[in-house]
């Protein structure tokens, strides 16, 4: 396997690298700034769960660098997908601000990525085209309330074909970005037939939010986060939902092969964004070692310190290069044959992270719990993606039965 860094993809980190320094960075205090009158605001208010002027103008510079949509992978966008995981990994180090200034933010992404591979001309013209400028936004209407969403084969939303139309029944929650007044579609997974083989049960449907019958009952908290920026993350209600048939995605029964085809570029993004985190994190732990003493000691030399900002260096390093590893198969060698390396960088990459995470928050003592440091937001980022897109005990299983087939005896 080659990791080696060519050229273009030295010249972009080295502009996306430029822009988080230079603009990212400096903006994080203003992005607090606008978006700290929220908190205990009406939820009903559309103005709550807006984007601040702040990601506006950051994504204003970041399409005058060239840093716009880079995550789409080739012939789609500039970069295959190896080549945008050192980009990933650099917008994860201010996660509220630097994806979504490049319009690399999620759900956008996937769904952008679903629209390309299996959206006709007229789709993509209503849909992927105001995504791609940054004019639309979007949601994944997957999760249900009354069922193990860890198995798909749980959904009990319904996606009736009537007709020239289908009709959808059902609940959703964890839509993210759905109470975003920008956010004007919802990708929806659904039975479209309860008797057909179970990989060809569900359809995806492309619903317009104010479509009657949509109803958004409440808003979500992560930890006690409403990620009012990112456009919250709602349930949703589809009582009698009518669209054409014209909205199904793909074909009527291809509902669970997209979203699996979604589910493998979105893993390696959100993976290298929380590298990103821990790697920002490492720094500003060495950093604070230098200026803090305890018992007549600067921090730098107590030898627990000393471990852990070690340990967090090797097990980041390690981390990293599975992603890669990952993100290569998939350019090389395509999604179906990295399958085994995304489930392993799905497992292993947020509980890393989170554990260094967890080492920053108690180097900083009391400030590393505080929201004027980024810890504490970025450790629920990362526990939230043990169980977002299939938890832990989900992908080990399939791996462990992987390992133990390959040991089975004749």
């Amino acid at each position: 396997m080659d990791f080696t860094v060519d050229e273009r993809t030295r010249d972009y980190a080295a502009r996306a690298s430029a822009f988080l320094t230079t603009a990212v960075l400096p903006a994080e205090p203003v992005f607090a700034a606008q978006t700290a009158g929220r908190v205990g605001a009406d939820p009903a208010d559309p103005a709550l769960w807006t984007r601040p002027p702040i990601v506006h103008e950051l994504a204003a510079e970041a399409r005058a660098r060239g840093l716009w949509n880079l995550f789409l992978p080739a012939p789609h966008g500039p970069l295959t997908v190896g080549q945008y995981a050192p980009i990933a990994e650099l917008s994860g180090r201010s996660p509220h601000l630097a994806p979504a200034a490049m319009n690399c933010s999620a759900p956008d992404t996937g769904n952008m990525e679903l629209l390309q591979l299996a959206a006709d001309d007229r789709q993509r013209e209503r849909w992927l085209t105001p995504l791609l400028e940054g004019t639309l936004r979007s949601a994944f209407c997957m999760t249900e309330p009354a069922v193990a969403s860890s198995d798909a084969l749980n959904m009990r939303t319904t996606i009736r074909p009537d007709g020239a139309s289908v009709v959808l029944d059902g609940t959703k929650w964890w839509s993210t970005g759905a109470l975003a007044p920008e956010c004007g579609l919802l990708i929806v997974l659904g039975v479209s037939d309860p008797q057909a083989a179970p990989r060809e049960r569900m359809t995806m449907v492309c619903v317009p939010r104010d479509t009657p019958g949509v109803r958004i009952e409440r808003a979500l908290s992560v930890f006690g986060y409403h990620e009012h920026a990112a456009g919250g993350h709602a349930v949703i209600h589809f009582e009698g939902v009518r669209v054409p048939r014209a909205a199904v995605l793909g074909e009527l029964g291809a509902g669970a092969q997209l979203a699996q085809a979604r589910l493998g570029p979105g893993r390696v993004h959100h993976c290298m964004r929380a590298i990103g985190m821990a790697q920002r994190a490492v720094e500003q732990m060495a950093e604070r070692a230098w200026q803090r003493e305890t018992f007549g000691e600067l921090l730098a030399d107590q030898g627990v310190v000393q471990q852990w900002c070690g340990q967090s260096q090797v097990e980041l390093d390690a981390a990293r290069l599975l992603v890669q590893h990952a993100a290569w198969l998939m350019d090389s060698a395509g999604n179906r044959a990295a399958h085994r390396a995304i489930q392993q960088i799905k497992v292993l990459v947020p509980g890393t992270v989170q554990t260094i995470l967890d080492r920053a928050i108690q180097l900083f003592g009391a400030a590393g719990v505080d929201d004027a440091l980024p810890w504490a937001s970025m450790f629920t980022a990362v526990r939230t993606l043990r169980i977002a897109d299939g938890p832990d005990e989900v992908h080990l299983r399939s791996l462990g039965r992987a390992v133990l087939r390959s040991a089975r005896p004749d």
